[in-house]
C-alpha cells in the first residue's frame, strides 16, 4: 500500500473509535453522575528521505480519550437517599466482586439488612473505605449534612459519607454504571479536603449536551465515510494501473 492508503486507514481507525467514545456518551446522557469521554488525536509527520524528493506525509494518530470532569446540573428529587455533589470529590463502593470503585451517581437505598447502596447493589463506603451499616427501619427518617454525617431526626450520627480525592484520575478504566476503577498500583484515593458538599435529595446529572453529541457524531460519520471511499478509491487507482501495465506487456 501508498502512502495515500495509510493516510486513510489511519483517519478511518481514528474515527471508528471517536465514534464508539460519541455513542457511549449519547446512551449514558440520562445517567445520573456520568463523565462524558472526548478523543485526542495528534499529527504524525513521516518525511521522505529518498533520492527522488518525494513528498511529507501526514498521518492521523489516535491518542485515545479523557474523562470531562466538569460538573453535572444538579436536580431535586425529594428523596432523602438521593446525594449530589457539589465539587469534585467523589463517591466510593464497593462491587459485587469486592472491588473498590469511584463514581458519583447518587441514587441510594437501604438493602433488606440496612446497608447503603446504589441502585446497581453496589455498597457505599464511609471515609474509612467500609459499607454504611443503618438500621434497616430507617425509611426516610434521615437527615445528611453538607460534610456526609448522616443523622437520624432525633440528632444522633449514625454514620458518614465517604468523600474521596482520586490522584491521576484520568488513568482510571470505566467500570459501567459510572463508575471508576483505580489501574494497578496506582495512588490510593485520599479523604476530600477540597469542601465538597453533599447535597440531600438531589441528584447531580450526566455532563453530556445531546444536542452537541449528536452534532459531534454526525461529523465523526461524515469523516468516517469519506475515510472509506478515500481506502476504496486507493484500491481502485491501484486496480486500473495494473490492468493497464498487464495490457501494455
Amino acid at each position: 500500500m501508498d502512502n495515500g492508503t495509510y493516510v486513510s486507514l489511519s483517519l478511518a481507525t481514528a474515527m471508528h473509535n471517536a465514534l464508539d467514545v460519541t455513542a457511549n456518551n449519547i446512551a449514558n446522557a440520562n445517567t445520573a453522575g456520568f463523565k462524558g469521554e472526548r478523543v485526542v488525536f495528534d499529527s504524525y509527520l513521516h518525511r521522505e528521505t529518498g533520492l527522488d524528493g518525494g513528498q511529507d506525509t501526514d498521518f492521523l494518530i489516535d491518542r485515545g480519550s479523557y474523562m470531562n470532569p466538569e460538573q453535572g446540573a444538579m436536580t431535586r428529587t425529594g428523596n432523602p437517599l438521593d446525594l449530589a455533589l457539589q465539587g469534585d470529590a467523589w463517591f466510593g463502593y464497593e462491587t459485587g466482586d469486592g472491588r473498590t470503585a469511584y463514581g458519583r451517581d447518587g441514587r441510594f437505598a437501604l438493602d433488606p439488612d440496612g446497608t447503603l447502596v446504589t441502585l446497581n447493589g453496589a455498597k457505599v463506603l464511609d471515609a474509612g473505605g467500609a459499607p454504611i451499616a443503618l438500621p434497616p427501619d430507617l425509611g426516610g427518617d434521615v437527615s445528611i449534612s453538607q460534610d456526609g454525617a448522616i443523622s437520624t431526626m432525633a440528632g444522633g450520627v449514625i454514620g458518614r459519607i465517604g468523600l474521596f480525592e482520586l490522584p491521576d484520575l484520568q488513568s482510571y478504566e470505566r467500570l459501567g454504571a459510572g463508575m471508576f476503577l483505580p489501574p494497578e498500583g496506582a495512588e490510593g484515593a485520599r479523604a476530600a479536603t477540597d469542601g465538597t458538599r453533599v447535597m440531600q435529595g438531589m441528584i447531580e446529572a450526566s455532563n453530556i449536551q445531546p444536542v452537541v453529541e449528536m452534532t459531534r457524531l454526525m461529523s465523526i460519520q461524515q469523516a468516517y465515510e469519506r475515510a472509506l471511499k478515500l481506502v476504496s478509491g486507493e484500491d481502485d487507482l491501484t486496480r486500473d494501473m495494473l490492468r493497464r501495465i498487464g495490457s501494455v506487456s
